[in-house]
């Protein structure tokens, strides 16, 4: 048996402005998400956003935090999980396989979010009778670029502003 290795040093500890904007990030894109959600009557909140804000406001320079990764990834895990639930059905190992389905997209189309992998669970816990196709538009696309709005107001707030690293649509970019 091969012995795991961990020896690494611990990440460097965040400093108290990197402190504040987590705690702003998570709260305002929540509340915002909330807010919205009370005063539309729609739905626009998820439970994979609040991962989404971890990735956010604690770690914006992760190519896993850049606009195209959070709205990408998290449109196509969902599509995956709709189309799932609607052609498979809610058993377990289509759960297992939409998650896997959607890994393998996101990576395809250079779109890995990670908290996008818990949409397909969403989607089939929650089953046909609560969720349809318009959940692709509200919570998932509505919900996505509201918090990557806010993502753009609080980490470009200081003079190390420059958020995103990148912003390339989910086709082809020129370093293909």
């Amino acid at each position: 048996m091969r012995k795991l290795k961990g020896g690494g040093a611990l990440p460097a500890k965040a400093s108290p402005k990197q402190l504040v904007k987590g705690l702003a990030g998570g709260f305002l894109g929540i509340m915002v998400l909330g807010l919205l959600g009370q005063n539309t009557g729609h739905p626009w909140l998820m439970a994979p956003f609040g991962a989404t804000c971890v990735i956010l406001f604690a770690a914006p320079a992760s190519p896993l935090a850049q606009p195209r990764n959070v709205i990408g990834g998290h449109l196509i895990a969902a599509a995956v999980g709709l189309l799932a639930l609607y052609t498979l059905g809610d058993t377990l190992w289509v759960m297992a396989l939409a998650v896997g389905l959607s890994i393998m997209l996101m990576q395809a189309c250079r779109a890995l979010h990670p908290p996008a992998g818990a949409n397909p669970l969403v989607i089939m816990l929650a089953g046909q009778q609560a969720v349809g196709f318009e959940f692709l538009i509200n919570p998932v696309l509505a919900g996505s670029v509201a918090l990557v709005a806010i993502a753009a107001l609080l980490n470009n707030v200081a003079e190390d502003a420059g958020w995103p690293s990148y912003w390339h649509g989910l086709g082809r970019s020129k370093q293909d």
